[in-house]
């Protein structure tokens, strides 16, 4: 993997991460952008006990623009995009309309592809371990910034989703806070801890769904499983069999199969309510330990946490989605249309030949 840094015309920073070594990176940002002023300010429900981004300049971003002006496909002639040379591996640049900038954590954009009609499934292993690789990088270079204190990597697929720019890519959050979902799993694991005399909670999970129904698919260094209490209708936890607390701490091994098993899941999801559906909408969504201290955690120790990797998709049956209506949005509890059992047999029954 080759990295180049770059400036764009509005001076936010931009990653090349190329395939070859040989590649160069030379092409400049022609656009005659100003320097991008953000509003982004973060407030602490004093009830909840979370936090939430308020981010109005967010109203004037990009919404649906046709193909021929999207702005994460290469620059081609007089056509100026958000990348300025004519073709790309991987790249990642500060997001223009960032829910979280400068003391309020940093947003950015990962461009999977310069494919624009491509989606992650169809990438080659060796494309999808580029995408790893740029993952790893960007939560070793936000981990350092002073702001921040966890980093979150992920994908939205589907305009049901909400997904407002059609080419392929994901976004990074990195975020001046240990996230409330992240700290219920970090509450959880210390009270097993404390319950059990120091058993691992995550390991435990993992022993228990390796034995169990509703393993989807398992590599010797990665499985996939639709987990006992799956929220949603069609949902997948992948984690490295070898408990580590974020990407840096995958091994070769580990980097080298997740391709592999990564891309069938996804393509499995894409089978799921057979032929003539359009492509499933989906979340994908990497979970790694925070970076700041965890003291209000006792007990717990950042090695203690396990990446994984949660998907899952809001479409419950063929053209019907999932929507979260009073129980889910109003009380935070879930209920679930698909038994997980069923779900993993599903997911199962479509392996590719």
């Amino acid at each position: 993997m080759k990295k180049t840094s770059t400036r764009l015309a509005d001076g936010r920073e931009l990653v090349y991460y190329d395939l070859r070594d040989d590649t160069v990176r030379e092409a400049v940002d022609r656009r005659p952008l100003e320097r991008t002023v953000t509003t982004s300010e973060i407030r602490r429900d004093a009830l909840l006990g979370d936090s939430v981004a308020v981010a109005s300049h967010r109203q004037g971003r990009t919404y649906h623009p046709p193909a021929d002006q999207c702005p994460l496909c290469p620059t081609r002639g007089d056509r100026l995009s958000e990348i300025p040379d004519s073709a790309y591996d991987v790249v990642v640049f500060e997001n223009r309309f960032p829910s979280l900038a400068g003391d309020s954590g940093r947003c950015e954009v990962v461009c999977f592809t310069s494919d624009h009609d491509a989606s992650f499934a169809d990438l080659s292993e060796e494309q999808a371990r580029l995408v790893l690789d740029a993952w790893t990088d960007r939560t070793a270079e936000l981990s350092h910034l002073p702001s921040v204190e966890q980093v979150f990597c992920f994908e939205n697929r589907g305009a049901e989703i909400g997904v407002t720019l059609g080419h392929p890519h994901g976004q990074i959050y990195a975020y001046p806070f240990t996230t409330p979902r992240t700290a219920l799993m970090l509450r959880s694991l210390a009270a097993h801890k404390d319950a059990t005399g120091g058993e691992n909670l995550f390991d435990a999970v993992l022993a228990e769904e390796l034995d169990g129904e509703r393993v989807v698919l398992e590599g010797e260094h990665w499985v996939a499983f639709v987990p006992y209490a799956a929220h949603w209708p069609y949902e997948v936890h992948l984690y490295p069999k070898r408990r580590v607390p974020d990407l840096l701490g995958l091994d070769e091994a580990a980097r080298t199969e997740f391709p592999q098993v990564y891309l069938e899941l996804l393509r499995r999801f894409d089978r799921i309510f057979g032929a003539g559906e359009p492509p499933t909408p989906y979340i994908a969504a990497w979970h790694q330990a925070p970076f700041g201290q965890l003291e209000e955690f006792e007990g717990v120790a950042r090695d203690d946490f396990a990446l994984h990797l949660e998907l899952f998709t809001i479409r419950r049956t063929s053209g019907k989605l999932k929507f979260l209506a009073g129980s889910e949005s109003g009380m935070n509890v879930f209920i679930n249309d698909v038994p997980p059992e069923r779900a993993a047999e599903r997911l199962r029954e479509v392996a590719s030949s």
